[in-house]
């Protein structure tokens, strides 16, 4: 207990991290770096009450416009009408977790690797205003209005514009796991699927608004870094650990790239659809990467796609695994 308090001195190392215990913990921006967390740190109520959902901004990306945003304005109809938007398109949604931004490299990583496969609408959420430069634990505070915002906003475009509910896929990072968790139930969970890449796990074990399989049609989740920054516990109908689901990935020498490998493992097996799991009886068959039960492939942009239980498998060390 008295280590798990101590100010820890080298960045980016979490070995004296004990999930539950800890006060401390390194938390990865989006360019890798190391950002010291004091997980008792109190919300700041002053930025929660000027920065929140209101403050999402949406970006669409189509094969009509990979490299330059529309920006869609919820509640000004003609930002909607004069975009790329099509209702007969499937419909892709992007979310960013703690210290990122629309700008991050998941997203264009992601976005491009679902405009490569399918002609869809890519929209990305930017929800940096709260996410960037506040404390771990208010932006965590601010998820649940970021989810029902962008669960307003979804309602929005597809009564005013049509789509297809079962088409439409939501995938967030970290934080944005969660906030698509909110996103779907606030949509009448609706959404064909949703998948959380590596669940932000401080303070979100036991949190009513954490991503859970009755956010969509099938939740699943990609598990990297779990009792670290990820939760390790199953939250959705599939639950996919490769490597064990923790800390270090392969190829990752700080301990801070794990949490983000997540991203980078879903945008792969988007474009080739090549990662396999085997069910696993227990979550430690899955962290020995002992699992024999049937196949299901990681990840991937299949909107129909259906499986449940816990899946183990080992990728490679470097894109595309």
């Amino acid at each position: 207990m008295c280590s798990g308090h101590a100010l820890p001195t080298i960045p980016g190392d979490n070995s004296h991290y004990v999930e539950g215990e800890s006060r401390y913990i390194w938390l990865p921006d989006d360019q890798g770096k190391p950002w010291l967390v004091d997980l008792h740190e109190p919300v700041d109520e002053s930025v929660l009450s000027s920065r929140n959902g209101a403050d999402n901004a949406y970006w669409l990306f189509t094969r009509q416009n990979r490299n330059n945003r529309q920006v869609i304005v919820n509640g000004q109809i003609n930002t909607l009408r004069n975009s790329n938007f099509r209702a007969n398109r499937p419909t892709k949604v992007i979310v960013h977790g703690w210290r990122n931004s629309g700008t991050s490299p998941m997203n264009p990583q992601i976005t491009e690797a679902f405009l490569n496969i399918q002609d869809c609408n890519v929209i990305v959420v930017d929800w940096s205003r709260l996410a960037g430069n506040v404390n771990y634990n208010t932006a965590a505070a601010g998820v649940p209005s970021v989810g029902q915002h962008l669960g307003n906003f979804l309602v929005w475009v597809f009564n005013n514009m049509g789509g297809n509910w079962n088409q439409l896929h939501l995938v967030g990072f970290s934080l944005g796991a969660h906030i698509v968790g909110v996103a779907g139930r606030t949509a009448g969970r609706r959404p064909g699927r949703v998948t959380g890449l590596d669940p932000a796990g401080p303070g979100w074990g036991n949190n009513n608004n954490r991503l859970s399989n009755n956010a969509g049609n099938h939740v699943e989740a990609i598990h990297t870094d779990g009792r670290i920054a990820g939760i390790m516990n199953p939250v959705g109908d599939a639950d996919f650990y490769p490597n064990g689901g923790m800390n270090p990935q392969p190829g990752c020498a700080v301990s801070t790239c794990s949490h983000g490998r997540a991203t980078e493992l879903f945008a792969a097996t988007v474009q080739r659809n090549h990662l396999v799991g085997r069910r696993c009886n227990n979550i430690w068959e899955a962290e020995l990467t002992r699992c024999t039960g049937a196949n299901l492939h990681m990840g991937n942009g299949i909107i129909g796609k259906r499986g449940a239980g816990l899946y183990g498998l080992l990728t490679g060390r470097s894109f595309p695994f």
